[in-house]
């Protein structure tokens, strides 16, 4: 049987890696006594894996892991499945639900598209304008241009990053400007809220430490 978990990584964990994440799933299901389903060949690996990698730092509040148990294998029905391995989970993985995906033919990674995300800048004081001027100073540029880091190549390339941005919203609070954003999600298209921060940063002329900047996934969106 093929599962969907929902969940949730806030707190001190947020400071765990994707692939620690994915071994503390791992481990989890085989001391809850839950039996994978195991890819064939010459390296098999259990069939498991999250809709999107979380960046380190990030917390996610609308996280997803699919599953599929073994074929001879029909121990427990989801909720008990969800009940063990919350017992074990650690403090700051939080699991919201579960369900059954016997009709999911593509993985959640290849159907997602969209996330949206709220990021607090600390910066209040240096805010100059409400969120209607701040908008029209960032979105009204022609382009919106970053630096991208590419994986088999030495050198970064210049990028247009305004079409991946689907939504934006400035909203200067009492401590701190938010940032409500929807990015581009997934293999076809994926724009980092790294670069969205950092064009923001340099246009509107702030000076922050990016150790203060805070990023909440609050969703991710698939498609129908």
């Amino acid at each position: 049987m093929k599962y969907i978990i929902k969940f949730k990584k806030t707190g001190v964990i947020c400071y765990t890696s994707h692939l620690d994440i994915m071994k503390v799933f791992k481990r989890s299901f085989k001391r809850a006594g839950i039996r994978l389903a195991y890819s064939q060949g010459f390296n098999p690996h259990p069939k498991m894996g999250f809709a999107q990698p979380l960046s380190l730092g990030y917390r996610g509040y609308d996280e997803y892991i699919e599953f599929e148990t073994a074929a001879d294998w029909n121990n427990m029905n989801g909720q008990e499945i969800l009940g063990a391995l919350r017992e074990i989970m650690p403090e700051g993985l939080t699991l919201v639900s579960i369900k059954e995906a016997p009709e999911l033919k593509k993985t959640l990674a290849s159907m997602t598209v969209a996330a949206e995300y709220e990021i607090r800048i600390p910066v209040s004081e240096q805010i100059e304008g409400d969120a209607r001027s701040l908008w029209n100073q960032y979105m009204g540029q022609e382009r919106i241009t970053a630096l991208k880091k590419q994986k088999k190549k030495k050198e970064p390339v210049v990028i247009d990053i305004k079409p991946k941005i689907r939504q934006l919203a400035f909203n200067p609070k009492d401590d701190c400007l938010v940032l409500n954003a929807v990015l581009d999600a997934g293999s076809e298209s994926n724009l980092s809220p790294e670069l969205l921060i950092d064009t923001v940063i340099s246009t509107l002329g702030l000076d922050c430490d990016r150790a203060e900047i805070t990023v909440s996934r609050l969703e991710l969106q698939f498609k129908e």
